[in-house]
């Protein structure tokens, strides 16, 4: 009946709010009887030993999936393969701009802030010979839509900007756009769950998933965990990875019930929160996750949704 997916870059420890994410898109999975997948995206940012202590952080909060767990990087033919069909079909072009060139050059009237202007997409091959003794290009997809839309299970109907986006970067390194779309479709996935603050790419990539004869799966875009200045969690926060809680004595299976309450949920184990699931019923906010030295086990732990 198709899989789900959890697919975190082995660049540091996870933290509690994506652990909570990987909770998620498991008991998304698990409740409609689809397959659970483990991918490492590790084409980017890979620290020596993260992808170990990723996998063994999930395991203890009780977490299984199935079949071997996929590395990025061990896929590298795949991408190839899909960058070659687009390339015969004239869907692709030579970049050559910096960040800072798209930033200077401004986005076409009434595009959105941020979309490619369109600077390289059709330079004579004169023009493109002269950019190439200068840099190595990047590769774009030629889109040929400005906006697609999909329908997310939590934020219902949205349609997003579609740019000439990156497939393939400079450094001939494989774009996350053209890797995920590439492995969810040769993977079966049909259910992706993960942070809200990619929403906007889930319209880039369902319609490059067409264009590579995929069906785009189905999305889940599930609110972020924040600290008290309503900023993105990360570790620089203290005390929100497995590892920095057991220093305070906080273990595995406490902490799994503290993301279960914040999304409502019985804290008891997995088993029972996958029970009483219910997508409808999933607190829409984001949960605000605060710590306080200086009381229970040596801080506070002070989760709440607002």
């Amino acid at each position: 009946m198709g899989a789900g997916r959890f697919a975190p870059s082995p660049s540091g420890e996870l933290h509690l709010g994506n652990l909570r994410t990987a909770i998620l898109a498991w008991l998304f999975a698990r409740s409609t009887q689809r397959e659970f997948l483990m991918r490492v995206e590790d084409l980017d940012r890979a620290r020596a030993g993260a992808e170990e202590l990723q996998l063994a952080d999930l395991r203890a909060i009780g977490l299984d999936w199935d079949g071997p767990t996929v590395r990025q990087s061990d896929r590298m033919p795949l991408y190839s393969a899909a960058i070659d069909d687009l390339r015969s079909r004239n869907l692709l072009f030579e970049c050559y701009c910096t960040r800072r060139d798209i930033a200077e050059a401004g986005s076409a009237p009434h595009a959105a802030p941020g979309t490619y202007p369109g600077t390289c997409r059709d330079l004579s091959e004169s023009e493109r010979e002269a950019k190439r003794a200068m840099r190595p290009a990047a590769l774009r997809l030629r889109s040929e839509t400005t906006e697609f839309s999909v329908t997310d299970a939590l934020h219902g109907p949205f349609t997003g900007v579609v740019d000439d986006f990156v497939v393939l970067r400079n450094d001939g390194v494989p774009a996350y756009n053209l890797a995920v779309v590439v492995d969810d479709g040769i993977q079966g996935i049909d259910q992706v769950v993960r942070g809200d603050d990619l929403l906007s790419s889930a319209p880039r990539q369902a319609y490059l998933a067409g264009l590579l004869g995929y069906t785009a799966p189905g999305y889940a875009h599930v609110p972020l965990a924040l600290n008290a200045e309503g900023k993105r969690l990360a570790k620089r926060d203290g005390s929100v990875t497995l590892g920095q809680l057991a220093g305070h004595g906080v273990g595995p299976g406490e902490a799994r019930s503290m993301m279960l309450a914040s999304l409502e949920l019985p804290t008891t184990s997995l088993d029972a929160a996958l029970a009483a699931f219910d997508p409808t019923l999933l607190p829409t906010d984001p949960w605000v996750f605060t710590t306080d030295p200086g009381e229970k086990r040596g801080m506070r732990l002070a989760p709440e949704n607002r």
